[in-house]
């Protein structure tokens, strides 16, 4: 990361990634990235429409420098990441900052002994493949060696091990040990990687199916006695993207309120 901007808070420069960012929690941080200075690839994977209105809003600065693209991709195809990477180079020339954000939750899936085993592949190969495949090009690319931030998404419910969640928080649990020894084998590279294990967020996903009566019983399970928002979490990711948390590295950040 550029030693002239560090501690500064300010990610003006800087090139940021973030997948599954045309809506929820992802939308958020990339507003968030964006509001710092970074320019982002908003990358999605289904909903072309609202990942150029997210495009749209950081573009909208009153300048005539694009500073937000989309680009689809699965995240779980290598090839797709790759050109994901290549797209982000080509665009504004080097990434310095990956937010592994795209998941899948499955309200449907039931207990781990009635679970379809398509389900359980679908669920590893979104989850956990997909920041492999993106911590891995990032690991080789974050400006060539100049140093960048990796940002995982994992979930609290690897700390509440709630019945009900088996294929979710394996896959989670996976990333956050991902997380840590990928920490350790960048040494020298002055890349860092971090895990946000975000609780229950106000998100359309989170909120499918759920009554009110339900909703108040989880928010009551946090001292705070409230849900999490999309902008407890983007506040957490924009600043570990910056200098000022070069030293918080291979941690996960469980983000809950003190559920767990």
């Amino acid at each position: 990361m550029a030693t002239e901007q560090k501690k500064s808070g300010s990610l003006e420069g800087r090139v940021a990634i973030v997948t599954g960012a045309s809506r929820g929690i992802g939308r958020e941080i990339a507003l968030h990235l964006a509001a710092k200075g970074a320019k982002l690839v908003i990358n999605y994977v289904g909903n072309q429409q609202k990942a150029e209105e997210v495009a749209s809003v950081i573009n909208s600065n009153g300048t005539n420098e694009k500073r937000a693209i989309t680009f689809r991709a699965d995240v779980s195809n290598s090839y797709e990441v790759t050109k994901l990477f290549d797209t982000a180079e080509q665009a504004f020339g080097g990434v310095h900052i990956i937010v592994n954000n795209a998941g899948v939750l499955d309200l449907s899936i039931p207990f781990i002994a009635n679970t379809p085993e398509h389900e359980w592949d679908r669920t590893f190969n979104i989850n956990c493949k997909g920041v492999f495949l993106c911590s891995k090009e990032a690991a080789n690319r974050l400006m060539r060696g100049g140093g960048g931030r990796i940002i995982n998404l994992s979930s609290s419910l690897v700390g509440t091990v709630k019945p009900g969640y088996g294929a979710y928080a394996a896959t989670n649990a996976a990333v956050e040990t991902m997380t840590r020894i990928l920490a350790k084998e960048l040494r020298g590279t002055k890349i860092t990687a971090n895990c946000i294990a975000p609780g229950g967020i106000v998100t359309e996903p989170f909120l499918e199916g759920k009554s009110p009566e339900l909703l108040k019983a989880i928010a009551m399970e946090s001292p705070f006695e409230r849900l999490g928002e999309k902008e407890d979490v983007a506040a957490v990711a924009s600043f570990l993207a910056t200098d000022e948390a070069e030293w918080i590295n291979g941690q996960v950040i469980r983000l809950n309120g003190g559920i767990v």
